[in-house]
């Protein structure tokens, strides 16, 4: 859990350094990763069809994740990659939100107490000088924050697919969530007006690691290791994903960072591990 950690926060340092669109990248990056995970399924046998009812929630999940991509990729060239990860993060309270609105979960003082450290983190990461920001950096955490929302609806629909009686294997609903993700996303490429050429060996050096690393060996160790540990150890090594974002963005791109960024760093890492702690349902 801990290398899949660390693998997949160098996604954002990938998606820099690729020339190209955002919907591009995203193509690449689900169709590269989506063949490699269903031509593993293939060849241990495992099936990648269901029914008509259960395919339209991996679609309709596809399509999340596909706008998902595209707000954090554009997020990423507006704020770098460190703080638009830290913003997609955020999405443990709209997933506690929904939980509590429709799922009748019991929300405690720990999420209140997390989503206080949260908000209080981010105001010192981005508002503190919000007035100071360029147009094109508040746009970017907009876009950050609607990754998160985005980043819900994908994780509500594998979910639901992953709670069915009868649901394929974790590898076989992303593989083929992430085909259907390239697709959506190469229409949008299209209504842009954008090109699928690649413009140069660092691109495609920086789309095939998205594609074998982070979509899917992060994933297939997170998945393989999630069950083995209890879920409170799961939501603290997890959260190494945006801490090492905001590293390798300071790292490689020179991010400014003092100290009013590392504490907020902190407290939002801190109030997005209180969210993640267990919470109660209440039964119907």
């Amino acid at each position: 859990m801990l290398v899949a950690a660390v693998v997949i926060s160098s996604s954002g340092v990938w998606v820099k350094l690729a020339n190209l669109s955002a919907s591009a990248i995203g193509f690449y990056r689900m169709l590269i990763g989506g063949v490699i995970l269903l031509l593993i399924c293939l060849l241990r046998g495992q099936p990648l069809i269901r029914s008509f009812s259960y395919t339209k929630w991996l679609v309709l999940g596809a399509v999340f994740f596909a706008a998902d991509l595209w707000f954090w990729h554009q997020s990423i060239q507006y704020v770098g990659p460190g703080l638009a990860t830290v913003l997609g993060n955020v999405q443990v309270f709209f997933m506690t939100l929904f939980g509590y609105l429709f799922l009748k979960e019991v929300i405690g003082f720990k999420f209140f107490l997390g989503l206080t450290f949260t908000f209080a983190g981010l105001f010192l990461l981005v508002g503190m000088e919000w007035d100071g920001f360029s147009a094109a950096y508040r746009l970017g955490v907009y876009y950050g924050l609607a990754t998160a929302l985005c980043y819900t609806g994908f994780m509500l629909c594998l979910r639901h697919t992953q709670s069915q009686a009868n649901t394929l294997s974790p590898m076989a609903n992303l593989g083929v969530l992430s085909i259907i993700c390239a697709m959506v996303l190469a229409v949008v490429l299209k209504l842009e007006g954008g090109t699928f050429q690649v413009p140069d060996w660092q691109s495609w050096l920086s789309v095939i690691l998205l594609g074998v690393f982070c979509q899917v060996i992060g994933w297939a160790m997170i998945t393989k290791t999630m069950p083995l540990l209890p879920t409170s150890i799961v939501g603290l090594l997890l959260l190494l994903q945006p801490a090492m974002a905001m590293i390798w963005d300071v790292l490689f791109f020179s991010r400014p960072t003092g100290m009013m960024d590392v504490i907020g760093l902190v407290l939002v890492l801190s109030g997005i591990y209180l969210a993640t702690l267990k919470r109660r349902t209440k039964r119907a």
